[in-house]
């Protein structure tokens, strides 16, 4: 690659990491090309990038901006993972494709700035996806209206039983 062309490479790898949501370091080494390519078929499903980038251009680019925090682990055969979206539908791809092949080793990551351990990794894979996480927030969000219109209504039924049951004694 000559000079100019690694100019353009960090300029653009740069950009690329400010817009991701979070970044993911593998060791791929002892992948084949049709594991390679299946591994970004579904990342690519999960809005994510594969890139099998050299560590010194990765330093370079990734300087002020959150995935300096992985610096320390830049060494030896590395590719990277950005997530845009959803990042833990990046770290369940990333996470189930090293159970199938045990080649891929996960070495770090990062969220917004905060620095991922591979256990953090394999945790944040086990999360409920986005849409259900969602989905169970409104749920508990809807249930507090619900819950308070319930007690309310409670005590509205408690104060109509006491005045019929003074009603009816007053008749007796």
């Amino acid at each position: 690659m000559e000079k100019a062309q690694k100019k353009k490479f960090v300029a653009e790898m740069k950009e690329r990491l400010e817009r991701t949501e979070g970044a993911f370091l593998v060791d791929y080494q002892g992948l084949n090309v049709e594991a390679m390519t299946r591994l970004r078929r579904e990342l690519r499903k999960a809005d994510s990038e594969f890139f099998v980038v050299k560590n010194r251009l990765l330093k370079l680019a990734a300087q002020d901006t959150p995935t300096a925090l992985l610096e320390e682990y830049m060494v030896g055969p590395s590719a990277l993972t950005l997530a845009y979206k959803d990042v833990a539908a990046s770290a369940k791809a990333l996470v189930e494709f090293s159970k199938e092949n045990d080649k891929l080793k996960i070495k770090a990551g990062q969220i917004s700035g905060q620095f991922l351990d591979p256990e953090a990794i394999v945790k944040l894979a086990e999360l409920p996806s986005r849409e259900v996480l969602l989905a169970q927030a409104l749920g508990a969000l809807q249930a507090v209206p619900g819950s308070f219109v319930r007690v309310l209504n409670a005590v509205l039924v408690g104060l109509l039983n006491v005045l019929k049951a003074i009603e009816n004694k007053k008749q007796e």
